[in-house]
């Protein structure tokens, strides 16, 4: 585990919001020396984007779209919210080891912010996750994937993708916190996590599915962002599904946040 510095003098109230912030980023850079120390973390993030575009373009697409070429320009932005739901598991399951290991109980002994630990972890995992994007990007463009918009729109996707990320990942968190076994966290997240991804459009066109399931689709957050990357990226309309996407986001880390915040404190005394 990386050492923290010893704290100076007390700093005044007004001075604690920065410092709460330093000790913040000081436990992200904490959070992302496990890459340099596990490389399997670093062949996971690359492979695992890598496996998602080629198994999807080559086994599916001929047969729901004829052609593989167009079935990629319609299922990548669906592939990189699912990149990214699937990325969010990991930070529960990291969390139930750290405590189980006792790391937390290094953090309490240090005169640090009490929520530096747990906002460090998850700056942490946003890095993972857009090194997951970035691959997944190129991967799609060597195969043929082209961008029909600009830099700022494409920008903007990647933000929207980390801004969801940063939403599952509090759920996350919350799981990791609340799980007895660190294991369960990502098993009980798989649960919830997979049929949310494939009752969404994200692989296939809504209106291909039956009626009483298009009803479940249509409110499925999943489906309001994947509808958003393809309006940036692909052209189309954005307002509409971008604002479902900015509510879903906002609503699943007021709801989140709090509760593993809370949980956190607790569990860590």
């Amino acid at each position: 585990m990386t050492t923290m510095p010893a704290a100076g003098p007390a700093a005044g109230p007004a001075a604690a919001p920065f410092a709460g912030a330093r000790e913040t980023l000081a436990l992200t850079r904490r959070s992302l020396l496990h890459l340099k120390t596990n490389p399997e973390e670093i062949i996971e993030l690359v492979v695992q984007p890598i496996v998602i575009v080629l198994m999807f373009t080559f086994v599916f697409g001929g047969a729901i779209k004829g052609d593989w070429r167009d079935y990629l320009q319609f299922a990548l932005p669906g592939m990189l919210v699912q990149a990214t739901l699937f990325a969010t598991m990991r930070l529960g399951t990291a969390l139930g080891t750290d405590f189980k290991k006792g790391v937390y109980d290094r953090f309490r002994s240090l005169p640090i912010a009490r929520f530096a630990p747990l906002t460090g972890a998850i700056l942490g995992e946003m890095v993972r996750y857009l090194l997951s994007i970035v691959v997944l990007l190129i991967v799609g463009t060597l195969l043929g994937f082209r961008i029909q918009t600009g830099i700022v729109a494409t920008l903007a996707a990647v933000l929207l993708l980390l801004g969801f990320g940063f939403a599952m990942s509090w759920g996350s968190a919350l799981l990791g916190l609340t799980m007895r076994a660190a294991e369960s966290a990502s098993e009980f997240a798989f649960l919830i996590i997979l049929p949310l991804a494939f009752t969404g459009n994200l692989f296939v066109p809504t209106d291909t599915m039956p009626g009483w399931l298009q009803v479940w689709v249509n409110i499925n957050p999943v489906t309001s962002i994947a509808d958003t990357l393809r309006g940036l990226l692909l052209g189309g309309e954005v307002a509409r599904p971008l604002l479902w996407s900015v509510v879903w986001i906002a609503g699943l880390t007021l709801v989140f946040a709090p509760l593993s915040i809370r949980r956190f404190r607790t569990k860590s005394g």
